[in-house]
């Protein structure tokens, strides 16, 4: 695939950036830097990023049916109205483990808001074990939890006849799928789909082509691989100029082109030398495949 082309858009320097989520009405690229506190948007017109900074360490952020958006803070659900720069919480989970906090999050077909949470790391995937649990936000703002022992909850989404949702808990070095039940939202009868090799190192975020084929972001891997979830194969591998990929998204006016976030937390400035570009934000365009717009938060 010589067309392939790789550029980094915005070196931002995050300390770990993450959920990129195209946001169509704006034209923009949403995404957070966990370390850094802050949400950003990314305009390709100005090519500026804007950011918000927030008092908490935000994971993931979505688009809200009702405009603005929803975000995870903390071990916090939260509105933020992005012209007036106003977090406002909408519940809280793991009020027992105040080491705690979300990562990854997506909105299903339906309109509810998936995310999970881990303890906080002592250093890069360095971290107290099965701590976290992964939750749904309703569009009546009630909470379920599917599950606890969780370590690093990562990478979700969900197949394009909305039977299947797919997960990822990094430490497990697994791609899981579940049955899933869109009427409900109930998850079930889990299953490991890839088991990562090790060069591509640890799975973290992860989104959907049209063709129902899984992009899954490797951190420490520097790379995103493309599979088929029905297989269990490895069809493509994306190596980029940084070790520390940590998601991906569909985006641009037609979703034709991948975004990639990346992170520079735990990097010495001797590694940071040889990865100046480390913390960036990237754009792949002639992968041949288009992604599926992302649902917004229907509460």
């Amino acid at each position: 695939m010589s067309s392939v082309k790789i550029e980094c858009i915005a070196s931002e320097g995050f300390g770990i950036g993450e959920s990129p989520v195209w946001d169509e009405k704006e034209g923009a690229l949403l995404c957070v830097d966990i370390t850094g506190r802050k949400v950003c948007r990314w305009s390709p017109l100005t090519q500026r990023v804007q950011a918000i900074a927030v008092d908490a360490p935000v994971s993931s952020v979505a688009l809200r049916k009702s405009g603005d958006y929803v975000i995870t803070l903390g071990t916090r659900f939260a509105a933020l109205k992005w012209k007036e720069q106003l977090v406002t919480t909408i519940t809280h989970v793991d009020k027992d483990k105040p080491n705690n906090r979300f990562n990854d999050g997506k909105v299903d077909p339906a309109g509810r808001y998936f995310a999970g949470t881990m303890a906080e790391e002592i250093r890069p995937a360095v971290l107290e074990r099965h701590q976290g649990s992964l939750y749904t936000l309703f569009s009546d703002l009630s909470v379920v939890k599917h599950f606890d022992q969780v370590d690093i909850s990562n990478g979700l989404d969900w197949s394009l006849d909305h039977q299947t949702f797919f997960y990822i808990d990094s430490l497990s070095y697994s791609v899981d799928a579940f049955d899933y039940d869109l009427q409900t939202g109930k998850i079930g009868n889990r299953r490991s789909i890839y088991r990562l090799e090790k060069e591509e190192s640890i799975p973290d975020g992860m989104c959907i082509d049209t063709e129902g084929k899984l992009w899954v972001a490797c951190y420490d891997g520097g790379r995103v691989i493309r599979l088929d979830p029905e297989t269990g194969k490895r069809l493509q591998t994306v190596k980029l100029p940084v070790d520390k990929t940590t998601s991906c998204c569909f985006g641009g006016k037609d979703y034709s082109e991948m975004y990639v976030t990346s992170a520079s937390y735990g990097m010495d400035k001797e590694w940071l030398s040889r990865q100046p570009q480390a913390g960036g934000v990237f754009k792949i365009t002639g992968l041949g495949v288009k992604g599926v717009p992302p649902y917004p938060f229907a509460g």
